[in-house]
């Protein structure tokens, strides 16, 4: 019997990247692109590369154009690295895996590189893989952690529980990550939202800026810890957003929900250094009317619009930048 899990793509609503600094956040999957991960029982332990591993190349200059695109590593340390989390957790709760092997492959058709999570969705598919085919069962708000450890701990990616908690509760969630919490109970506390409140969002992104998370939180975890003030300032503000974000959406106010996002991407440019391309983004999504805001490390944006006619005129705004957008197709579990 083959296992087929999937994860998908997140989209930070509100409140980045104030998720690694003890803040609050919300965010969506959304299904208009996933990762997927096929195992199956067999005699070794085989793991199969795919498209972001390859080492052969055409040319020079297509090795170059690969890393751009894809980064310097694929998708195979991700899948040893989730492996070995998954069994040093079972070793650690005494939970007796039987001596089978597998063979396990993956494929993933997410954006790479433009924050919308697509490193952490094939971990997370992998881990819902494992634990179909041991029968173990994890809690999602611990699963959430032990794929954000793959990330940190295994492979040294700088990255926050954001992601992970979105892709493990496959809901819309507002999470906070206050400090004492996290102390406490190992993990934040995280409310389930209703997906038919998000309304009238886009997504769009252009594949030529991407850049990877660390790039973003190395800068950050580095202020962030030797305490300077604007950007511990800064967390404060994105928590106060996020809480004012929860509210307006309880009560549908769209002018709060529009002023908001753009108010967490002013913040985030009067604190780190941002690309002309992606200035250049939100600058044209917000010529038409709509809100934009980054949907995580750059190279993709969120935001809303007022109706129909503002959608098309920011796809064509957009389009004429060669920048996609598409409407979210959000994943909300609990309607299946």
């Amino acid at each position: 019997m083959i296992i087929e899990t999937h994860s998908y793509p997140r989209a930070a609503v509100i409140g980045n990247p104030s998720d690694g600094y003890y803040g609050k956040t919300i965010a969506f999957l959304f299904s208009n692109f996933k990762a997927s991960v096929q195992l199956y029982h067999s005699p070794e332990l085989k793991i199969y590369p795919q498209g972001m591993d390859i080492t052969s190349f055409d040319s020079i200059h297509h090795l170059v154009e690969n890393v751009n695109l894809k980064g310097y590593y694929g998708g195979i340390r991700l899948l040893k690295g989730a492996i070995k989390v998954f069994y040093e957790y079972c070793e650690r709760q005494n939970i007796k895996l039987d001596g089978r092997n597998f063979t396990i492959r993956y494929h993933s058709d997410i954006p790479l590189r433009l924050g919308l999570a697509g490193s952490s969705a094939i971990i997370t598919a992998c881990m819902k893989a494992l634990m179909s085919f041991y029968g173990v069962d994890i809690p999602r708000a611990v699963m959430a952690n032990l794929v954000l450890s793959v990330e940190t701990v295994e492979l040294g990616i700088a990255a926050g529980l954001q992601d992970r908690v979105a892709q493990a509760y496959e809901q819309p969630v507002f999470m906070d990550f206050n400090k004492a919490t996290m102390d406490k109970q190992g993990y934040g506390n995280y409310e389930l939202l209703k997906a038919e409140n998000f309304k009238n969002m886009y997504i769009a992104f252009r594949k030529n800026l991407s850049e990877g998370t660390e790039v973003l939180h190395n800068n950050l975890r580095a202020r962030y810890n030797i305490g300077e003030k604007v950007v511990h300032e800064a967390m404060e503000k994105w928590i106060g957003l996020t809480d004012s974000y929860r509210d307006a959406l309880h009560k549908n106010d769209q002018e709060a929900i529009h002023d908001l996002i753009n108010q967490n991407f002013d913040l985030r440019r009067s604190l780190v250094a941002i690309s002309d391309g992606n200035i250049e983004m939100v600058e044209t999504a917000r010529s038409v009317g709509a809100s934009a805001k980054f949907t995580g490390s750059g190279g993709a944006i969120i935001g809303t619009y007022a109706d129909e006619n503002m959608f098309e005129n920011l796809k064509s705004a957009l389009a004429a930048k060669e920048i996609e957008v598409i409407k979210p197709s959000i994943v909300n579990k609990k309607n299946g």
